[in-house]
């Protein structure tokens, strides 16, 4: 059995338990050139080789042709992922959201989504949006589903409506310099058994972002350590807290090295007194504080 840090979602009425790494693959910015299809096809598929088997993707990035780069990874692979989409908050109504998922689904070359996400609150009532998800987990489309972008009092509304209770994940921005989460959203995620995924773990977004991997404090920390400052950032993000694993990081990345680098940071260990450290570098909220997102 690995030593591994991972994050069970919990059972439902219609899907067991299911563990997961706690480092998957983010694809934000691929399909939009900044690596070309055949790198980042090979990244994920290294990913997948090292074990980091969430994938998270979504229609939104680069319009849909991130799940294309997605697809083609998955060519011959897909019991090995779990794939994860997002649905645009205007395209989650009753019958629209019907259409988005199986144009996912297309792009995808698949024929089911382990977990699809409402990518962020929109104006389509909360009960509409969950009749459609109920509705594609009945027609075998997606296993699972859940939300992106939900604050504490989103979540709060959420499982108090029918059918709300089998939210399986919220993804939130979460990173060393950017922990406005913890004062109420990941406490009460915690409690309720609803891991938190974490988008943008490199400091790609939020509150400190700029410089974050360049922090002279972090890079000494990291070379004691023999981490790179990205792997570093993962170990602090996907670390116990509580003694439970409730944290999933989704670092993109479009290299195979860098890929290696993430799944490599699933065996480092941190401290007490590494934590202290961070911690008073970079301290938690003391209030609460607007939710953090890009």
């Amino acid at each position: 059995m690995s030593n591994r840090p991972e994050v069970t979602l919990a059972a439902t009425a219609h899907e067991p338990a299911v563990t997961l790494p706690a480092i998957g693959q983010g694809t934000w910015f691929m399909g939009e050139g900044y690596a070309t299809h055949e790198e980042e096809v090979s990244a994920l598929k290294e990913g997948l080789d090292h074990g980091l088997t969430l994938i998270d993707t979504a229609e939104m990035y680069a319009e849909g042709q991130a799940e294309k780069v997605v697809g083609d990874a998955l060519k011959g692979r897909r019991d090995e992922a779990f794939v994860t989409s997002k649905v645009y908050p205007w395209n989650a109504g009753r019958d629209t959201a019907m259409k988005a998922c199986e144009d996912s689904l297309q792009r995808l070359g698949t024929d089911y989504l382990d977990l699809y996400l409402l990518h962020w609150p929109g104006g389509i009532p909360i009960d509409e949006t969950l009749e459609a998800f109920e509705r594609l987990r009945d027609a075998g489309k997606i296993r699972r589903f859940g939300v992106s972008n939900f604050d504490v009092e989103d979540m709060r509304a959420l499982i108090d409506r029918p059918g709300g209770e089998a939210c399986a994940a919220n993804e939130v921005l979460y990173h060393l310099g950017s922990r406005g989460i913890e004062y109420s959203l990941t406490p009460w995620q915690r409690a309720h058994d609803i891991p938190v995924i974490a988008y943008c773990p490199l400091a790609q977004g939020g509150r400190l972002r700029r410089d974050m991997l360049d922090h002279p404090d972090l890079l000494a920390t990291a070379a004691e350590l023999d981490l790179t400052p990205a792997q570093l950032l993962l170990a602090w993000t996907i670390r116990p807290v509580e003694d439970q694993h409730n944290i999933l990081a989704v670092p993109k990345a479009a290299q195979r090295q860098h890929v290696r680098d993430n799944a490599a940071a699933l065996n480092a260990s941190l401290g007490d007194d590494i934590l202290a450290r961070l911690n008073s570098i970079f301290p938690s909220a003391v209030a609460k504080e607007p939710l953090d997102m890009v």
